[in-house]
């Protein structure tokens, strides 16, 4: 089948977005292809349609656990097999997807980065038929982007082993950070595809403006359909849901600190149309595909114009006229370089919080490596008398200086030690016989469970004794209280995970230069968001494009400052007029 054929027979589509087709074709050419898209400009087809093309499976790195889960579910609809590996999996089930990868008919595996270098998955690439290493959200690998993950830089690693073209992709990319993508991805020839970033139908509108509330209660009344309300703070997002329904809006919450399966209903209450507008964080909407978003409002400043464009592009996927409105007053622009300052604590610091988090978990100099520690950061700046939001930062700075990896609501297993000695257990009595059963069934299945609490696979186990998961639930609470097992319930919690022993002090490397470029770069993006919304003289369109790096834009016609007949506008024509007339 030809690739249209291909798109077509799989997905029932008459014709490819602009751009598309020529990334696959350059992708079945066998070259490494960067495809810088925007949002909703339908990247996932610029690698599915070649994977289904050639033999193999498409090894896929997305840093979005849900998106992959949601990817996987979209494939295995349409017939195509896939499988996903991410953190918060056993071993055991790591092992069985690998496996299955290997020698099944699989065509996809979806793989978090932190994985990559795992010795696990090393011990598949010998027998992984990769037809494509594809990379989304591409920029996550340059240091100069705006959400760089050390964890990516494994993938151009991968290069040494894997003989497969790469498809790198993203939404958000200056000319910049796609020079650095290409050269991290070691790309044979450098290749970039570019669609253009024009939004014709997303209304651009910017006000400044003391009233916010009631700008956007303008705006849920003015406007018909769905929308999205982004706030920084997760306090505020209850406050403003709270007001809109007392206003008559049927609205909701979502940010990271609630439960999971709260957030899983939400989101699709909003995505079925039960709930009309979603006030949330920027936890929300990654990797959600509602087209017919009509508006998104933005209460705060956003931290760069990468994060708006992207937030903003959430609205009017489908085509139709939408509205991308951002309110903000001179205290937001204050507040934003506040923040800036205080995402870049001294280093001294940093590596303090780094000493100080060994310490809460009493592990030594010299040991550590490997470790995954379950980490409630409110306990720990209790314990410390730490500033939440610069310990906050300082592990975000480890992170990326590779010591750490710092991952949020991780799904972590039930996890069981067998605590009284392999001897002296059979000499135990027991109230119950499946507890006997129980234990013979851990002994087999779980090495090194007389050592040390390890994961279990609570629907294996199960299976094996015949019963159902909460009724081996139960059994485990039982046995724990006759002391003969340690017995930890999964969970789902942000943890950390440690990639070395732990260091001394002074020998903790943080690399004063490139820390000093990084708050370079941090506050040009700032400054970037703040010129973007207190400039009146530049169309809202051409002002975003040239950011990216298109610079042969015409006037939308359509934003705040383009509008016939507005006062932006005015301001605008009188201000060209000045520079005339000076000239």
């Amino acid at each position: 089948m030809t690739s249209l054929e291909t798109l077509k027979y799989y997905w029932g589509y008459e014709s490819f977005r602009p751009v598309q087709e020529e990334v696959i074709d350059i992708a079945l050419k066998g070259r490494d292809v960067l495809a810088v898209l925007p949002t909703g400009g339908g990247k996932s087809v610029c690698f599915q349609v070649p994977a289904m093309m050639r033999e193999g499976v498409a090894l896929v790195v997305t840093p979005l656990v849900a998106l992959m889960k949601d990817q996987v579910q979209n494939l295995e609809s349409r017939g195509i097999k896939a499988l996903a590996v991410h953190t918060g999996m056993t071993r055991r089930d790591v092992d069985l997807a690998l496996n299955n990868a290997s020698y099944g008919d699989f065509k996809f595996l979806y793989v978090s980065p932190e994985r990559l270098s795992t010795e696990l998955f090393q011990s598949y690439l010998d027998v992984l038929d990769i037809s494509f290493i594809v990379v989304d959200e591409a920029h996550c690998i340059s240091q100069w982007g705006y959400d760089f993950r050390p964890d990516y830089l494994q993938i151009g690693r991968l290069r040494d082993r894997v003989d497969a073209p790469v498809i790198a992709l993203t939404a958000t990319a200056t000319p910049e950070v796609s020079r650095d993508i290409m050269d991290k991805l070691r790309f044979r020839e450098p290749c970039e595809l570019r669609s253009g970033f024009e939004r014709p139908n997303l209304n651009y509108v910017v006000r400044k403006t003391e009233d916010k509330l009631g700008q956007l209660l303008s705006v849920c009344r003015g406007v018909k359909g769905s929308g999205i309300v982004y706030l920084r703070h997760r306090s505020k997002c209850e406050e403003v849901a709270a007001l809109l329904k007392s206003e008559g809006v049927e609205a909701s919450f979502y940010h990271a600190g609630l439960e999971p399966f709260t957030r899983g209903v939400r989101q699709k209450e909003w995505k079925e149309g039960r709930i009309r507008v979603m006030v949330c964080t920027n936890a929300f909407g990654m990797g959600i595909d509602k087209p017919d978003v009509r508006f998104v409002v933005h209460l705060d400043l956003p931290d760069s114009i990468e994060a708006y464009y992207q937030e903003a592009g959430r609205a009017g996927r489908d085509g139709e006229k939408s509205y991308a409105v951002l309110l903000w007053n001179d205290n937001d622009a204050k507040r934003l370089r506040q923040l800036t300052a205080t995402a870049f604590p001294g280093l001294d610091y940093i590596e303090d919080i780094y000493q100080k988090l060994h310490v809460f978990f009493g592990i030594p100099y010299e040991q550590g490596i490997g470790r995954q520690l379950k980490f409630r950061i409110e306990d720990f700046c209790r314990q410390f008398s730490l500033n939440r939001s610069k310990t906050f930062y300082a592990l975000h700075y480890l992170e990326q200086s590779d010591h750490i990896s710092y991952a949020e609501d991780v799904e972590i297993s039930t996890r069981v030690h067998i605590t009284v000695d392999r001897n002296a257990l059979y000499d135990t009595d027991l109230p119950e016989p499946e507890m006997v059963s129980l234990l013979e069934t851990l002994m087999r299945n779980c090495t090194g469970i007389f050592s040390y609490a390890v994961p279990i696979n609570e629907a294996v186990i199960s299976a094996s004794m015949g019963i159902g998961v909460p009724q081996l639930r139960q059994l485990l609470y039982r046995l724990s209280l006759e002391h003969v097992i340690n017995y930890i319930p999964c969970d789902v919690s942000n943890v950390i995970f440690l990639h070395h022993n732990r260091l001394m002090p002074g020998n903790v490397e943080l690399d004063s230069r490139r820390y000093n470029m990084l708050l370079e770069t941090a506050r040009k993006r700032t400054e970037a968001i703040i010129d973007y919304a207190s400039q009146t003289g530049i169309c809202r369109s051409r002002c975003l494009l040239e950011y990216f790096g298109q610079k042969d834009s015409s006037d939308c016609g359509c934003c705040d400052v383009c509008r016939p007949g507005s006062s932006t506008r005015q301001r605008a024509e009188a201000y060209r007029n000045r520079l005339d007339s000076a000239e």
